[in-house]
């Protein structure tokens, strides 16, 4: 053997030792290299997790089930007219000692202001005049029945006084009922004295005052236009619009939760008070009317208002847990197994949904296993191998 192949043998023995001792780290490093986070389609990045991660997260296969739907209309606050009182007077007069300004809370039976008119005085005077007739027949009745019950006074005397008692009761329940009309109060009537003519207008709910057409001093006719007008602002009404294909998953009773455009965080509690009989023929849509508990006043007529209904779902719908979907960049993503040990972030779209779940509706199909616990730490282990 010439000494030039040996030298190539010695060479080749050495490389293939190098080799040899090498693999191990080298496969090591290679192994080490394996990134966490890989690319797969555009759009969707996939995670590698070791069986001590996948420890950490709860999995759940998306299966079609009966999902709850969410209904929302759009209306505006009005005032609750089954618990609004507008101030009217049948007489004409003058309004004096005008106690009330809008805006003002009065109590059921506050003076609201004081009334001066000759109408009813002269009803007044009627009243009064027909009490104290009464009080006399009937004195003249006791009197004269103990008379004929001693036999000093004849049945025909009898019988006439008991016609004239009932007579003048008669008389009084009358001029009692054109009080009743004016809207005076038997006990205003019996306790005014000399100032026949000077009425108290009370308050007949308890509330704000929300209208005021008069002025002090001001002379008012018999009409049909409010002077005051008071609104029990603890409960509202929201009038909303909703769609006619929605009609038949709504009915009186429902409850429902409202928000206003002025207080987004805030909810108040609400039901479905009446369902419009009629459908718009242009908007195709019904109006709901909702009564709204509004113990605080937050709640303002004209107020812009969203309702929110949770009905049941017209057919069975792939849902997940609302934990497992989180916004990036204004798109959707649920973390969606791969594999074993990989998961893919993939895109999705949902819909509401009730109970603490998302309705799916593109992006996972039936039978696929999505991350339902453990999310945070998935987005956190993708942040950390991009880097």
């Amino acid at each position: 053997m010439t000494a030039r192949t040996l030298a190539l043998c010695c060479a080749l023995a050495l490389v293939s030792a190098c080799r040899r001792d090498a693999s191990p780290e080298t496969a090591a490093s290679a192994a080490a290299a394996q990134p966490a986070v890989s690319s797969a389609t555009p759009g969707e990045s996939r995670l590698h997790l070791d069986q001590a991660q996948l420890a950490e997260i709860t999995l759940e296969t998306v299966t079609p089930r009966a999902a709850g739907d969410v209904i929302r209309a759009t209306g505006t606050v009005e005032f609750d007219a089954d618990h609004t009182s507008r101030i009217l007077t049948p007489v004409a007069g003058q309004v004096q000692q005008l106690r009330v300004n809008v805006g003002d809370e009065v109590r059921r039976g506050d003076t609201l202001f004081v009334l001066s008119s000759r109408e009813v005085a002269s009803a007044i005077a009627d009243h009064l005049a027909s009490q104290k007739d009464l009080d006399l027949a009937e004195k003249t009745f006791a009197m004269t029945k103990d008379l004929f019950d001693h036999e000093a006074a004849s049945r025909i005397a009898l019988q006439q006084s008991e016609n004239d008692f009932a007579k003048a009761r008669a008389k009084v329940a009358q001029t009692a009922e054109v009080l009743r009309v004016l809207g005076v109060d038997e006990t205003d009537a019996a306790s005014s004295g000399a100032l026949l003519s000077r009425v108290p207008v009370r308050a007949p709910i308890g509330g704000t005052i929300i209208e005021r057409t008069i002025t002090n001093g001001q002379f008012i006719g018999a009409e049909s236009t409010p002077l005051l007008t008071i609104a029990d602002l603890s409960t509202v009404w929201v009038q909303a619009d909703v769609f006619e294909r929605d009609l038949h998953r709504i009915s009186a009773g429902q409850p429902a939760d409202v928000t206003a455009t002025a207080y987004p965080d805030d909810r108040f509690r609400a039901e479905v008070a009446r369902i419009g009989a009629v459908v718009d023929p242009q908007t195709r849509t019904a109006k709901l009317r909702f009564v709204v508990a509004n113990p605080k006043r937050r709640l303002k007529p004209g107020m812009f208002t969203t309702a929110t209904l949770q009905v049941a779902g017209d057919t069975p719908a792939l849902t997940v847990p609302a934990k497992a979907v989180f916004v990036e960049n204004g798109r959707t993503y649920a973390y969606v197994q791969t594999a074993p040990l990989e998961f893919a972030r993939r895109e999705i779209a949902t819909a509401p949904s009730d109970g603490g779940r998302v309705r799916i509706t593109r992006g996972v199909s039936s039978g696929e296993r999505v991350v339902s616990d453990g999310v945070l730490l998935l987005r956190a282990r993708e942040t950390d191998g991009a880097q």
